[in-house]
C-alpha cells in the first residue's frame, strides 16, 4: 500500500530594515510548489505563498532539512554530501573545529 505524507514548511519572513520578523507555516502542496527546485539567493512570489504577501518578492536565504542540516550555497545537489572545508570557510564549523581541538 502507498502513505502519503503530508510536508508542513515553517518559514521565517524577516525585514531587516525594521527588525520585523514572521513566522509563517503552510501545509498545502499547491502554495508549497513555489518552493521547489529553488537554490539560495533565489526570489519567491510572495503572493504564492500566502494572499498576505501579495505583491512581495522574498529572497531565499538559507534553511535546513529535517533533521537540522543546514543548506550551503554553491552544493548542487539534493542529497547531502559530505565536504571537506577549511577552519575560515564556515564561522560555525570554523569555531566547531577550534572547541573540539
Amino acid at each position: 500500500t502507498t502513505r502519503l505524507v503530508q510536508t508542513a514548511m515553517k518559514l521565517n519572513i524577516s525585514y531587516p530594515v525594521t527588525g520585523g520578523q514572521k513566522t509563517l507555516e503552510i501545509d498545502d502542496e499547491n502554495k508549497l510548489r513555489a518552493l521547489y527546485d529553488k537554490r539560495i539567493a533565489m526570489e519567491v512570489n510572495g503572493g504564492d505563498l500566502s494572499d498576505e504577501f501579495e505583491g512581495y518578492i522574498f529572497k531565499i536565504s538559507g534553511g535546513h532539512d529535517a533533521q537540522g542540516f543546514p543548506m550551503m550555497q554553491g552544493v548542487m545537489t539534493n542529497d547531502r554530501v559530505r565536504l571537506l572545508l577549511k577552519k575560515a570557510t564556515l564561522a560555525s564549523e570554523a569555531s566547531a573545529v577550534v572547541m573540539a581541538n
